[in-house]
């Protein structure tokens, strides 16, 4: 399996304001806590202990035909990416590069969120959501940026990813 892109750069930090402005046209309650900088779920741990809630790990990445899948799983979900791809009808996945990143999703290493689909305007991204989210009633990504935290209900991250085109996949960790 292909390693997860570095996130040691200072990357630019995108203004959240547009994706604001678009979950206040969607009528999504939204709360938004600033913090340092958090790259990893391991480094976002004293946030998430402060937000009761659904945190987020997100993964960007491609399959071997190059079809590109936005992973949003709950921080403690236990991953098999080996496993993942034939859940989700894909072939085998990998990471991507932050340049690719970038361009599908109008983020960076690190800042990786459900927000970002409304970035891709073309539709080339499959959003596939970890089922244990609508086990809480808020949810938390990083909006846009990894120096931010916000939290809007499970059930609008559905009419989220819907408004933006990318309704999504959903899956169960555990079963892979």
């Amino acid at each position: 399996m292909t390693e997860a892109p570095s996130m040691t750069q200072n990357w630019p930090l995108p203004d959240p304001a547009p994706l604001f402005a678009r979950l206040e046209a969607l009528g999504i309650a939204h709360k938004t806590l600033h913090h340092a900088p958090t790259a990893t779920v391991a480094e976002g741990k004293d946030i998430k202990a402060a937000l009761p809630g659904g945190h987020s790990k997100n993964l960007f990445m491609k399959d071997k035909d190059g079809a590109l899948v936005l992973i949003s799983a709950l921080a403690d979900a236990d991953l098999r990416l080996n496993q993942l791809h034939k859940a989700i009808g894909t072939k085998r996945l990998s990471f991507t590069g932050p340049e690719l990143l970038h361009a599908s999703l109008g983020v960076w290493p690190g800042s990786v969120c459900a927000f970002a689909l409304m970035n891709d305007t073309q539709g080339q991204v499959r959003f596939v959501l970890d089922k244990g989210f609508f086990d809480h009633e808020t949810v938390y990504f990083h909006p846009l940026r990894n120096d931010m935290t916000t939290g809007i209900a499970s059930a609008d991250l559905i009419r989220f990813a819907q408004d933006t085109g990318h309704p999504p996949v959903l899956f169960d960790p555990a079963l892979l």
